[in-house]
């Protein structure tokens, strides 16, 4: 009963004031809104990043060169290495930028050159027409796979298969235009266009292959590939450091490792984003106490009349613990209802994903009241040592 008075009293004298208490509020609501939101960019950024790493597949196997411009794989290497256990297939890649043309429109773009089984093992797809097959590599066919944001920048149109395309001043065939892939951290998987490998080493006048990329039988085969892999890699290039997959010659990865890395740069990035949120809470617990002293001098008369006609310390101390509290929980609320229409407002405008967490929200709602209890501790303790023969001459 005493506990429910103390709650009701606490309650009524923040409604008394209610504009200043309000503005008291708004660090916390400012707090607990920032961290919704950024921890929710940061979460949705890991989440996107995760998913577009884990399409590609999770038994793809990267593997470049990265020593002597003069050291590269030949077509015996990459017969060789498909015989490997573990691995299902392989594919090489030469990549470099293209000048392409259609009539009087003109663009720049990602030219890749490869096999057939390049769309299997990068889990590329077209929405019509087809893919490069292995009659265009035995035959060098001038042939090119276009992106859709190629097709639409050249044409205007999707509907391409069968135009001529002009790539570096040599004129192809689009037989197939790629589904639509969106953007990543790598770049849009829409602004490129794939022809053959052996048509692309005639026209860039190199048969330099430098990247590749293997799938594993199975998720359960990686490990097994990679090992393979490593041992004629070290064979071939010399290997600098023993049982390393990556060394001055080469190197390595598959998709879990990228995928460890991206996520350790994510959590980083949104652990970064959460203190800077999380300073505002501060701010807004300093609010709270500077607010709380004053209203300890406004009531000073109230309290010493209190203690007087018995109010025990802790009593006083509780009641304005509870202000302090209930301002914070307040704010938290708010705070919760103001990350939510912010965090919604965000993903529309910028188009990105925000993943909010019902453990953030708690976590964020909690803390903001432990930033009151804290920040009021020291008001309420004041409040509760005043002399009630001192207080009762307050003027």
């Amino acid at each position: 009963m005493q506990f429910s008075r103390l709650i009701k009293m606490a309650l009524q004298s923040v409604w008394s004031n209610k504009v200043r208490s309000f503005l008291t509020m708004l660090g916390i609501i400012i707090g607990i809104a920032s961290v919704i939101v950024l921890v929710g960019m940061g979460e949705g950024t890991t989440q996107s990043v995760s998913q577009q790493i884990e399409s590609l597949g999770t038994n793809l196997i990267t593997v470049s060169i990265t020593g002597n411009r003069n050291k590269s794989f030949s077509t015996n290497d990459l017969n060789e290495i498909q015989k490997k256990p573990g691995i299902k297939s392989i594919a090489p890649e030469l990549s470099s930028t293209a000048n392409v043309k259609a009539g009087d429109n003109t663009a720049s773009t990602s030219m890749e050159a490869s096999t057939p089984s390049y769309a299997e093992i990068r889990s590329l797809s077209v929405s019509s027409g087809r893919f490069i097959n292995q009659r265009d590599v035995d035959n060098r066919y001038k042939v090119a796979v276009v992106g859709i944001d190629v097709a639409n920048e050249l044409y205007s149109s999707t509907d391409v298969v069968g135009q001529t395309i002009n790539v570096n001043g040599v004129d192809f065939q689009i037989v197939g235009v790629l589904a639509a892939q969106g953007s990543s951290a790598a770049g849009s998987g829409d602004d490129r266009i794939i022809v053959p490998l052996s048509t692309a080493e005639r026209l860039t006048k190199t048969t330099s292959v430098r990247t590749f990329y293997v799938e594993a039988k199975s998720k359960d085969t990686v490990d097994e590939a990679m090992g393979y892999l490593q041992l004629f890699l070290n064979t071939k290039f010399g290997s600098t450091q023993s049982g390393s997959s990556n060394n001055s010659n080469y190197r390595i990865f598959d998709q879990s490792s990228i995928l460890d890395t991206a996520t350790k740069t994510t959590s980083s990035l949104t652990a970064m984003l959460s203190g800077t949120a999380a300073i505002s809470l501060l701010v807004g617990g300093i609010g709270i106490m500077n607010i709380m002293l004053v209203s300890v001098i406004e009531r000073t008369k109230e309290i010493g009349i209190r203690k007087a006609i018995g109010a025990k310390r802790r009593t006083i101390l509780c009641q304005f613990l509870l202000e302090a509290a209930g301002i914070s929980a307040a704010g938290g609320i708010l705070g919760v209802l103001l990350g939510y229409g912010s965090a919604y407002i965000v993903q529309k405008i910028l188009k990105m994903n925000i993943v909010i967490s019902s453990n953030v929200v708690l976590a964020a709602v909690g803390f903001s009241i432990l930033v009151g209890v804290v920040f009021g501790m020291y008001p309420a303790n004041k409040a509760s040592k005043l002399s009630p023969m001192e207080a009762l001459r307050f003027e």
